[in-house]
């Protein structure tokens, strides 16, 4: 027989508790996580610095959900160290009646995309806020207790499990990255600094802009994160601006934010599209550097500091990469074999990255697979 679905109001119901925050009182704040994430802690702030004078308690278990936030997955179950931490009215808190609905059977339930739906569905249609009559109007599978049990115990053993995996991934990773670091430090050691014109000097290929065609434009992710594909620009939308042709093997410098590291060498795929003024593209001399031995030094800290010289200004897009300065900067230029070598070092770091980033995908789509299976599957065989 499948579960019976019941009403949410029938067994959780609106709380409010109102407090006057005082100015001499420090406050932990909540944060409701989107594609319900959770409830984790915001801040702690002094009241002094609180607008709003009267502010919501949050008690453990209750559960949380976020006025505006809601329909892109805002809400969740109150843990045990954010008990008496507060919110705004723009939240609301749920009592849960656990002598019918256990709290972490409702928190696993409100995971999967058949509650999320129901929230798209019955949200106010003006805007894109949800109320608590909403809320209450919900329906959630009703097992018995031991049944409820059961599935949250066999969620929470694989949830741990996964946690397990990501963390020994994420060790890996940091592992990898510092193995990198040793060896790129062995292969500088003692190389002579040289200005980037002469490593690797900038290379402009202007494109004649034709009103009828459409250019694809490239884009440069900061933090080392490498290109990403625009649209295509039509070429009567360009006006006056200068578009430059990008080749694979360029290293491209975003220049608004390179200070943050937003340099990354071109991909094939990358091949012909094309950039603003905002992107400087460099070729290194074949025999000097390689394109990956110079993208990975400016992914150091010595690297990046240089960019945030040759940036000045102020923060966000008022800190741009100077053409000049940038050509000016010295690089540590070792023999080219040294290099070589530890583009093959990279070259292995990134296939085991690429196994690792499958491994962490499988891992990731486990318990939405799992919840899909009990709740969508196993709920209507139960």
């Amino acid at each position: 027989m499948a579960w019976p679905f019941v009403e949410l109001g029938k067994l959780i119901s609106h709380r409010k508790e109102f407090i006057e925050i005082s100015p001499d009182v420090t406050y932990a704040r909540c944060r409701v996580q989107t594609s319900a994430r959770g409830i984790v802690l915001r801040d702690r702030v002094a009241g002094s610095e609180i607008k709003t004078k009267k502010q919501q308690v949050c008690r453990t278990g209750e559960f949380l959900v976020a006025e505006i936030d809601a329909k892109m997955g805002g809400y969740g179950i109150v843990p045990p160290d954010l008990d008496g931490a507060i919110v705004s009215s723009h939240y609301f808190l749920f009592e849960v009646d656990e002598r019918r609905l256990m709290r972490s059977f409702l928190e696993w339930y409100s995971r999967t995309p058949a509650f999320l739906e129901q929230i798209a569905a019955r949200g106010s249609t003006n805007y894109a806020s949800v109320r608590p009559a909403n809320v209450l109007g919900y329906q959630v599978p009703l097992p018995s207790l031991d049944e409820q049990r059961r599935v949250v115990e066999k969620l929470d053993r694989v949830a741990a499990l996964v946690d397990e995996r990501r963390n020994a991934i994420e060790a890996a990773e940091r592992e990898t990255q510092a193995l990198l670091l040793k060896a790129f430090q062995r292969a500088i050691d003692g190389a002579p600094l040289r200005p980037m014109a002469e490593v690797a000097p900038l290379v402009r290929r202007p494109v004649e802009i034709d009103s009828d065609a459409a250019y694809p434009e490239l884009g440069v992710r900061s933090f080392g994160r490498g290109t990403f594909h625009k649209p295509e620009l039509p070429g009567v939308e360009v006006g006056n601006k200068k578009l430059f042709r990008i080749c694979s093997g360029d290293l491209v410098f975003n220049i608004v934010f390179a200070w943050e590291g937003a340099v990354a060498v071109a991909q094939p795929e990358d091949d012909g599209r094309v950039g603003s003024h905002r992107f400087l593209t460099c070729v290194p001399a074949p025999d000097t550097a390689t394109v990956e031995f110079l993208r990975f030094y400016f992914s150091t800290s010595e690297g990046l500091q240089k960019l945030g010289e040759a940036s000045p200004g102020g923060a966000g897009r008022n800190r741009t990469l100077g053409l000049k300065k940038l050509e000016s900067l010295r690089v540590p230029v070792p023999p080219i074999g040294r290099q070589h070598w530890f583009d093959r070092l990279q070259a292995k770091a990134h296939e085991a990255r690429t196994i690792r980033a499958n491994t962490a995908q499988d891992v990731e789509a486990l318990i939405p697979a799992m919840l899909h299976e009990i709740f969508d599957g196993g709920a209507k065989a139960a």
